[in-house]
């Protein structure tokens, strides 16, 4: 007995420092393998009917990922190279109409009128006044060129963990049930305790991927409707790029909406800018607050205020992944402790069941 507790122990500790390790070495690729999850959960449909279709797990695996690779990649570079357009046709007319000098002059006639104005009231020397306006708009620059060098580097880290996503993906694809088989082995459960569980995380996965499809439709559509009353040129492209940055935590819709208002501003536009900003922060950005609870929690079965508070926590702690992971950590909780209530009870029916059987002369004096 002594020999096995030694050897039960020894074990013990061997498992939790070798899953620490792995931990360690997996750590850069978690967010990846996550994402490949996800993809891999709400394709499953996709991939079962290939492999219906097509003979060999390896082939069948690999017309799927190069499908969903399709499916993702083809709209964001097509949307990205239209973006890209509308956004040089609009420096162009921004340009044309401020004449000869484009920006540089705009600026210079900002500053300049800047400068009159506060030199009636402030006591200072316009010469100065002018040059600390301009050093200041190249202390501005200056972050924003790191940015985009850090953008820059960040395209290839993207490149990297996409890479990385979709290897992970075709072996989810050709191995995932076994993985699942392996998994419910491992975990001390019964088959229907574990199925639960598994279940449980699926729709939790599934559901979030609606809420994400769904205020994107909505804050896109409320997105484009502002654009096209306010006579944005191309509303239909801003109102599908606002969808897909609403995907974007922290930034969100803000990306599109906000800069567009700016430029109604400074085109002279004033009313419109403003009213399109207020329209984007009252309305379209707090649709966010009530689509995606309304919508995960009609799927996952979970009360609308404590998703609300899992999104939150989850971007919090996790970045953009916490999307997804905080919903799942609260519905492998609420899956938990409805085991463990039923585990009780049924303990608690036992014991009742077993005082009741006993024979009158063994029950325990009151």
């Amino acid at each position: 007995m002594q020999r096995t507790n030694t050897t039960t122990v020894f074990l013990l500790a061997s498992g939790a420092i070798s899953l620490y390790l792995c931990f360690l070495i997996a750590r850069p690729f978690l967010e990846s393998v996550f994402v490949a999850v996800v993809i891999a959960v709400v394709c499953r449909p996709l991939n079962s009917f290939i492999q219906k279709h097509i003979k060999g797990q390896n082939a069948a695996a690999l017309i799927s990922t190069i499908l969903v690779l399709v499916l993702i990649i083809t709209p964001v570079i097509t949307l990205g190279l239209a973006v890209k357009r509308e956004i040089t046709q609009l420096y162009q007319s921004f340009d044309k109409s401020q004449g000869q000098g484009g920006w540089n002059q705009f600026a210079a006639k900002s500053i300049d009128d800047l400068v009159a104005w506060v030199g009636k009231y402030v006591p200072v020397s316009v010469d100065n006044l002018r040059s600390g306006l301009t050093q200041s708009l190249k202390d501005i620059s200056r972050p924003l060129l790191s940015f985009g060098a850090r953008a820059l580097s960040n395209v290839f880290g993207f490149i990297a963990n996409t890479v990385v996503t979709f290897f992970t993906l075709f072996y989810f694809f050709r191995e995932g049930r076994s993985m699942k088989e392996n998994l419910v082995s491992i975990l001390p459960l019964n088959s229907g305790q574990a199925e639960r569980l598994l279940t449980g995380i699926d729709n939790s996965i599934i559901a979030n991927v609606h809420g994400c499809a769904a205020v994107a439709l909505a804050q896109g559509t409320l997105a484009g409707l502002a654009f096209w009353v306010l006579g944005v040129p191309s509303p239909v492209l801003w109102a599908i790029a606002t969808g897909l940055f609403s995907m974007v935590p922290v930034v969100g819709s803000g990306a599109i909406w906000g800069p567009a208002a700016i430029i109604l501003i400074v085109n002279g536009h004033l009313w419109k800018g403003v009213a399109l900003f207020i329209w984007g922060a009252a309305i379209i950005a707090q649709a966010d607050n009530v689509v995606r609870p309304f919508v995960i929690s009609k799927r996952a079965a979970m009360h609308p205020l404590m998703i609300f508070f899992s999104l939150l926590g989850g971007v919090a702690a996790f970045g953009v992944i916490g999307l997804f992971v905080g919903p799942i950590v609260l519905s492998v909780t609420i899956v938990v402790l409805d085991m463990l209530r039923e585990m009780n009870s049924q303990t608690s029916d036992s014991l009742s069941l077993t005082a009741t059987n006993l024979p009158e002369s063994s029950q325990p004096p009151l």
